[in-house]
């Protein structure tokens, strides 16, 4: 029957495959950047403290 005949075309798959990796990374991508961001905004803090108390003779 040609009314059905999508059901075994698999053409379509593997760009489901690429759609679906590709969220998954960039779902991890946007956990490490949240995961580092408060470590990230300590150390510039601190650098940031350490240079405004040293003085240029």
């Amino acid at each position: 029957m040609k009314l059905f005949k999508f059901t075994k075309d698999e053409d379509g798959a593997v760009t489901v495959d690429w759609v679906v990796l590709t969220a998954a990374l960039v779902l991890v991508g946007g956990v490490v950047v949240s995961a580092i961001r408060g470590g990230m905004e300590d150390l510039a803090s601190d650098i940031n403290t350490q240079l405004s108390a040293t003085s240029v003779s």
